[in-house]
């Protein structure tokens, strides 16, 4: 777990004062010329304690590390309030790029100038302008398992072509210096609404920028205020936490994959509207993903949740992986999700999401319908925007475990 480090300063023996010099002569004559009589009177030696000026551990360490700092979050997501996303800047002079900050994802990548007309409605960054930057010259592909909005992903529909270089970056004031990161060379069509340039991975393997921060001093947590567009003042801390942003205390849940990149949690039941079932009562691995804006279940998790809420919510045939019900029924529906967990110290709770995110908004293909939150997608389980609104998250990289607050 590369993650976690010494990060105490090493301290070099000082030099002695010059008076302790100008002191250690006299005292050597009179020891030598005296000797004689010294000894024939035994008289009792006189010490003298010297005392090292070097500083506590305790406040060197205080100077080394650095302070927590704050990016405001822009909300995003066709008025669903599912998506977040900030600015870092990148290069030398700095080039601002909004990123979204994504727990479900490990590296930096953003559009840049040799991507063209895919890349036309996002912040491009020109490598040329900057005296930092690095090409590694090397190229590969990644293929995200969830998209950016709440339809499914399709076979390669949301794929980038990258290029792998190394720059300075900065994030709310904080600058690490020689990260990894990749450029954007080409993107699929459906990364064309999104009016961020890139994602900022955030996993629970610290890497990137956090990790140089992390060297530098900076304490190894970050925590999430992802609030309603209504609300506003969305916020990401990296380093510390906002304890101005949420009610109560703080109840952390361990990640039941310490050592990996995933931020995961032992989920051992769900409930909706109070009721639960033998399937919803097995235990689950659940993935918490900051970049994923609804939820993902099994096909029969998903329909057995369902089940619990309306006979009228059935699979949408021409988004496959999709759930929907009349729009004008929403407002009937109770539908109140609860998921179960453990904290730290073995104590049961739960992470509510309210009936009001049940619907996600209209199919583009059938506006009188309405599709509702959580996706089928069988092999991976996850919750992402609908649950973290609800509730001031922290993610302790240092100590594995994801904390959560209502808000």
């Amino acid at each position: 777990m590369g993650f976690i480090r010494d990060n105490l300063p090493k301290v070099a023996s000082p030099s002695p004062p010059r008076m302790l010099y100008s002191l250690s002569l006299p005292l050597l004559l009179v020891s030598t010329c005296h000797a004689a009589a010294l000894n024939s009177h035994h008289p009792t030696p006189h010490v003298i304690k010297l005392q090292s000026r070097v500083a506590p551990r305790e406040a060197t360490l205080r100077r080394r590390a650095l302070n927590p700092t704050t990016v405001p979050l822009a909300d995003f997501f066709l008025g669903t309030d599912l998506q977040w996303y900030g600015n870092i800047s990148v290069g030398t002079p700095p080039q601002d790029i909004s990123v979204v900050f994504d727990t479900g994802s490990s590296t930096l990548e953003f559009a840049s100038t040799m991507c063209k007309s895919s890349c036309d409605n996002q912040v491009r960054f020109d490598q040329n302008k900057s005296s930092t930057f690095v090409d590694k010259k090397t190229t590969s592909s990644i293929t995200f398992s969830t998209g950016v909005g709440v339809d499914p992903v399709i076979g390669e529909n949301y794929r980038l072509e990258l290029r792998a270089a190394e720059d300075t970056v900065t994030v709310g004031g904080l600058v690490a210096k020689n990260v990894a990161l990749n450029l954007i060379t080409s993107q699929t069509a459906k990364f064309a609404i999104n009016p961020f340039s890139g994602i900022q991975g955030m996993s629970a393997q610290a890497e990137g920028f956090f990790a140089g921060l992390i060297a530098q001093g900076l304490p190894s947590l970050f925590s999430l205020y992802v609030t309603p567009n209504a609300i506003g003042g969305a916020e990401l801390t990296v380093g510390g936490i906002d304890s101005s942003k949420f009610n109560g205390t703080l109840t952390y849940a361990p990640n039941s994959t310490p050592g990996t990149a995933d931020w995961t949690l032992t989920s051992p039941m769900i409930a909706v509207n109070g009721k639960t079932t033998p399937l919803l009562r097995r235990s689950r691995d659940v993935f918490f993903d900051s970049g994923t804006s609804n939820i993902l279940f099994s096909t029969d998790t998903t329909e057995a949740i369902y089940a619990l809420i309306s006979p009228n919510i059935t699979a949408h045939a021409s988004e496959p992986g999709t759930y929907g019900i009349a729009c004008s029924l929403i407002p009937t529906l109770p539908a109140v999700i609860d998921l179960g967990f453990v904290d730290t110290n073995g104590k049961a709770f739960n992470l509510t999401i309210p009936s009001s995110e049940l619907s996600v908004g209209p199919f583009a293909d059938a506006p009188e319908t309405c599709q509702t939150l959580i996706n089928a997608f069988d092999g991976l389980e996850l919750v992402g925007g609908s649950v973290l609104k609800h509730y001031y998250s922290v993610w302790d990289v240092g100590k594995q475990r994801i904390g959560f607050a209502a808000i």
